[in-house]
């Protein structure tokens, strides 16, 4: 394997990048929380469709440009044919794709549930964006393709083309969970002109740490071709995905990225460090502060909650309004609860429907 591509792995892939390492502490892991079926709930249209994505086509790690999209069309679409609807966004973690992120939220029982309860309707969306390396980051990079222009741009252009959707940002919610979460955090910080109302879920990898580990080090000088990454272990594959997204070089076949060691060592950590949304949203306040409402859930188990509540810190700090709840829970416990329950209501009432 190239040298450039032996590496200290950060520590914060240790504390999550998807729900196989949670963050959990000692002891059992609290219960999963699945809301009941809503008694009477009108079910939603499912409409799974396969979309380009322009802004991923000729990455350098082959990842496909055509991409899933999972659409859940409210019980008044087919009937209510002049009547149009705001668009939330759903993003899923680290090692999932939608269809995985679907089953975990268990939608679309909890997007019926949360309109039989009240919440008004509208339309959801949940992209693939799982690559060669498990992840794409939600970020910008010529190796695995730019996913912030493939959410906020191919997604929403397409959905806005094909359904009767309320085309402004106003009406637009931008969600997500784990590596979701960060892309939420970081798509949200970069894109106002785009969505409206942003929910932050147990996000990762908001803070800049790096740590050498010899294991990961072993794994990583042995892999000879991409295709053979597929079977290292979490941490391996993470470190991959994680330098894949923020290192990225060319001119490093067959990897096309740079990991932190010898003389490159500060510069990759340095660009790692960019991409971490603690030290990015101090360059996007007024960005920030264009969106009517911000969100931010993590359980009192989770790893996570820390840097959670330091990013609400920041933002309260400038004067940004949000809102963060630390719930009992751990990283994955009660996420069908709370995107039932907390998200959609959530945007039920900060997005704009007429």
């Amino acid at each position: 394997m190239n040298k450039h591509l032996l590496a200290a792995t950060p520590a914060i892939l240790v504390t999550l990048l998807a729900y196989p390492a949670a963050g959990r502490q000692s002891g059992d892991p609290p219960p999963r929380i699945v809301p009941p079926v809503v008694e009477g709930a009108a079910p939603v249209t499912v409409e799974k469709v396969t979309v380009h994505g322009a802004s991923l086509a000729g990455n350098l790690e082959g990842n496909a440009a055509d991409r899933d999209l999972i659409v859940y069309l409210p019980p008044s679409y087919a009937e209510d044919t002049v009547r149009r609807y705001p668009v939330v966004y759903a993003l899923h973690g680290y090692t999932i794709d939608n269809d995985i992120w679907a089953t975990e939220i268990k939608t679309p029982q909890t997007i019926e549930g949360a309109f039989a309860l009240g919440t008004p309707e509208m339309i959801v969306v949940l992209p693939d964006s799982r690559t060669l390396h498990n992840g794409s980051m939600y970020s910008s990079s010529v190796t695995t393709g730019d996913w912030e222009g493939f959410i906020a741009d191919d997604v929403v252009s397409w959905v806005d083309v094909n359904f009767r959707t309320l085309p402004d940002r106003a009406s637009r919610g931008l969600v997500g969970h784990s590596m979701g979460g960060y892309g939420a955090a970081r798509i949200g910080m970069k894109r106002p002109d785009v969505f409206g109302s942003l929910y932050i879920m147990s996000p990762c990898c908001m803070s800049p740490r790096g740590a050498p580990s010899a294991e990961i080090l072993a794994a990583l000088d042995t892999l000879e071709t991409p295709e053979a990454s597929t079977e290292l272990g979490f941490l391996q594959r993470a470190t991959l995905a994680v330098a894949s997204a923020w290192s990225p070089n060319p001119d490093n076949p067959p990897f096309y990225a740079d990991l932190p060691t010898g003389d490159r060592a500060d510069d990759v950590l340095a660009r790692w460090a960019a991409n971490a949304p603690l030290s990015m949203v101090h360059q996007y306040v007024f960005s920030l502060k264009r969106y009517a409402a911000i969100a931010l859930d993590v359980g009192d188990r989770d790893g996570l909650r820390v840097d959670t509540r330091e990013l609400h810190d920041i933002l309260s700090t400038y004067g940004i309004a949000n809102k963060l709840e630390i719930y009992d829970g751990d990283h994955v416990s009660a996420v069908a609860d709370r995107f039932q329950n907390h998200v959609m209501p959530f945007f039920g009432d900060h997005l704009a429907f007429d």
